[in-house]
């Protein structure tokens, strides 16, 4: 669902993909090939929350309040992003919560169920882990990053090749229960 609050209508670039089951409601902007996926929450109603190029928000993820995803980001399944920001490349782990205030760095991972804290600062190229989150080591090796890369050629597919299909709609060869 796409929908404004207040007036304020979701900016969504042509070659953005958002799932029609995820939610997108008022000052939200997508820019190219940005992507969010089934059941995921950006609610623009306290500030703007902008997905840069090429970043992803992926099943059940909720972003609320001021945020901003670097290009290319990801945010993995069912992961909290609350008035923080990511720098290009990053990644937000399934279940991990980032919050107000919060900065991630360039190339730099939040591991899955980590509790990045108000205001804290996470270097580039740096995984973090735990709740509190530390870092527990440099990375020199970027080869995550390529994540996001693979949710833009997914998005395409999504868009392209998919159909939503009513109760009782059957394809030759299906069936449905």
């Amino acid at each position: 669902m796409i929908r404004s609050f207040e007036g304020t209508v979701p900016e969504i670039a042509e070659s953005a993909y958002v799932d029609e089951s995820a939610v997108v409601i008022g000052d939200v902007v997508l820019e190219e090939e940005a992507s969010v996926w089934p059941g995921a929450v950006l609610r623009g109603d306290h500030g703007t929350i902008t997905l840069r190029e090429g970043a992803n928000v992926q099943d059940n993820a909720t972003l609320h309040e001021e945020c901003e995803l670097g290009s290319h980001t990801t945010v993995g399944h069912n992961a909290i992003v609350h008035a923080a920001e990511t720098g290009e490349r990053s990644m937000v782990g399934m279940g991990a919560i980032v919050l107000d205030d919060a900065t991630i760095g360039e190339e730099a991972i939040v591991a899955a169920n980590s509790t990045v804290t108000e205001g804290t600062v996470v270097p580039a190229r740096t995984l973090v882990a735990g709740a509190p989150a530390e870092p527990v080591k440099e990375l020199d090796d970027a080869g995550f990053a390529a994540a996001a890369d693979r949710y833009v050629e997914n998005a395409r597919r999504h868009g392209e090749g998919s159909e939503v299909l009513e109760r009782g709609t059957v394809r030759p060869g299906e069936t449905f229960e």
